[in-house]
């Protein structure tokens, strides 16, 4: 999928991304105890100088914002990236934002101690050589010794064809979100439905959103950063960290 395919996808997902979660805040501030979890445990104390480079509407970035680090974020989506400053703001937490391909980071050369790329966002490169430019770019950005966490969805072995609905309540009702996952030939890229019916009246509103996305596995996914210059490399599992989807550390020049 285009670029401009995927940016549209989450500039028109934008408001109402959070109604994927039960709570979003209370996400928020869980996964950003994890995820500063496995900071500290590999960089010691912080506060650090931590880039997400795929920001959404900031549901990683405002909590680690939160927890006193200084965050920058960066989304491919304009709407999105502006609301997490928004959304930020609204809760008290400084978040800059840019929208930027994370292929193409408008940010100088060794400035940031982390950069994060949750919420299986790589994989919407459908290319080993874009997949190897953002990486690539990840490296570039972060200081010496630094740090990148990278969480991606477990397609090992799986090839599922739905996923299980999600409720979340509204004053206006309950929100439930579901995906339909349609296989390519190849058996590695999918495109993805993304369906929510919102509560209206007597009746529900469907939005349906599409996008794609490669099934990229584990050690395809440790090869690329291997490639790209990252040492150090280590997966998390869900049962390990308690975070929703397995994490890649690397480190850089150790």
């Amino acid at each position: 999928m285009a670029p401009d395919s995927t940016r549209d996808f989450y500039d028109d997902l934008a408001p109402d991304y959070h109604l994927i979660f039960q709570d979003w805040d209370a996400s928020m501030a869980y996964q950003a105890t994890v995820l500063d979890d496995l900071v500290r445990a590999r960089l010691g104390a912080g506060p650090r100088r931590i880039l997400d480079c795929s920001c959404g509407i900031g549901t990683q970035a405002i909590g680690l914002a939160l927890s006193g680090h200084e965050v920058v974020g960066s989304d491919l989506s304009p709407r999105a990236a502006a609301r997490a400053t928004a959304e930020a703001a609204a809760r008290g937490a400084t978040l800059p934002t840019a929208a930027a391909d994370m292929r193409h980071l408008p940010f100088v050369s060794s400035v940031f101690d982390v950069v994060v790329c949750a919420d299986n966002a790589l994989p919407h490169l459908l290319s080993a050589q874009d997949v190897t430019a953002a990486l690539r770019g990840m490296r570039r950005v972060l200081r010496e010794d630094g740090l990148l966490l990278l969480t991606v969805r477990s397609y090992d072995g799986t090839r599922p064809t739905s996923t299980p609905p999600q409720v979340s309540q509204t004053p206006d009702g309950r929100v439930i979100t579901f995906q339909l996952w349609h296989w390519h030939e190849d058996g590695e890229r999918y495109d993805l439905e993304h369906i929510q019916l919102i509560p209206a009246a007597d009746t529900w509103t469907v939005r349906a959103r599409r996008t794609t996305y490669w099934a990229l596995n584990r050690d395809q996914l440790t090869e690329f950063a291997a490639e790209a210059g990252f040492t150090d490399l280590s997966w998390h599992t869900p049962e390990s960290t308690g975070f929703y989807q397995p994490v890649l550390t690397a480190r850089v020049g150790i």
